[in-house]
């Protein structure tokens, strides 16, 4: 029996070329001999790039539309984790197992962060912060556009992640998070998941996850191990 293919979800005002591609994984995979699905996020790169915040409301559901078919094994970062979460818990039956980066306790705090982040994106406030200015620092990006992801992340009424939704994940779900990032600690999201594993980057921050050695050997071993 074949492995199932990849599928990798960047983060915010980003892309999978740059999160996947530019960081060495879609060679790995395939020298691993596995298909790799690299997806382009509403409102991301290639994807298309709304302007109605209510548009993206359906965003994890666009993004399953464009899944291959039968269960996949999937890789998300950041906005890319919460969004592969938010469809595993709705839809558990598309997923072979889970890995999940750049997430954690974030996933349960108040969301006022990301309404400061879409007024920096839309020009109104100057990014006061490290994590704010690296944000508005992606978003000028040639493959982005600021407008749409303010749309994104005022959007009216975003999927939420309940414990009965993350208690039907029953996939196993690989969380890994590095010990200095915003996003964490990982527990109170590893606690929610019926078949969690954790791995703990040292000395790693949110931004400097996605092309480090330790993410992509965690990840790539546990597809491997995944039953």
């Amino acid at each position: 029996m074949s492995a199932p293919p990849v599928v990798l979800v960047h983060g915010l005002a980003t892309s999978s070329a740059r999160t996947w591609g530019d960081n060495g994984w879609l060679d790995l995979l395939a020298d691993a001999g596995r298909q790799a699905v690299p997806l382009d996020l509403m409102g991301h790169g290639s994807a298309p790039r709304p302007t109605d915040p209510a548009a993206y409301d359906e965003l994890e559901e666009e993004m399953l539309t464009r899944f291959p078919e039968g269960p996949v094994d999937a890789i998300g970062f950041s906005l890319g984790a919460r969004s592969l979460l938010v469809a595993a818990s709705r839809h558990p039956e598309r997923f072979h197992s889970l890995v999940v980066a750049g997430v954690g306790a974030n996933l349960f705090r108040d969301q006022a962060e990301g309404r400061v982040i879409a007024e920096v994106f839309r020009g109104e406030v100057e990014p006061d912060d490290p994590t704010a200015r690296y944000f508005a620092a992606l978003a000028e990006a040639p493959d982005q556009d600021a407008v749409a992801l303010a749309a994104l992340m005022s959007r009216p009424n975003p999927a939420p992640l309940t414990d009965e939704g993350l208690a039907r994940i029953t996939c196993p779900v690989l969380v890994v998070i590095g010990d200095r990032d915003f996003a964490g600690p990982a527990d109170p999201l590893v606690e929610k998941l019926p078949d969690p594993r954790l791995v703990v980057l040292r000395n790693v921050d949110h931004f400097a996850t996605p092309k480090d050695f330790g993410f992509i050997d965690a990840a790539l071993g546990f597809l491997g191990a995944a039953p």
